[in-house]
């Protein structure tokens, strides 16, 4: 099991930039996919992006793609989220996850079985 900690969230008003990091610990983290989804309330889970561990190869959801990137850096054990020109609509507790099995993933939560705490992001319009 490794154990994720995401940071950065906050308030921002629309069209504005935040970045979130999730920093993890335990077992050996830079073989496998890293992504980050989120929950918006009264909603369910949703992929937003995912990373490989070699090559940075990157899978977004259609909402976020053109805006959010998301990028990692091994040596430092930690996964990042930029996200440009927010929108009311990307308010969500965002929450990190690591994959113990899987190289890519195109967002299957099932592809992932370490989560972190979750970190709020708030959009105003």
């Amino acid at each position: 099991q490794v154990q994720l900690v995401e940071s950065g969230g906050g308030l921002v008003q629309a069209g504005g930039s935040l970045r979130l990091s999730c920093a993890a610990s335990g077992r050996t983290f830079s073989r496998y996919a890293m992504g980050w989804f989120r929950q918006a309330p009264g909603k369910g889970r949703e992929f937003v992006a995912t990373i490989t561990y070699i090559g940075g190869r990157t899978s977004y959801s259609d909402s976020v793609k053109g805006r959010f990137t998301i990028s990692r850096d091994n040596a430092k054990n930690t996964v990042y989220l930029q996200m440009n020109s927010l929108k009311p609509e990307d308010t969500a507790v965002y929450s990190c996850a690591a994959s113990s099995r899987t190289y890519y993933s195109r967002g299957l939560s099932s592809d992932f079985d370490s989560w972190g705490q979750g970190t709020q992001v708030t959009v105003s319009s």
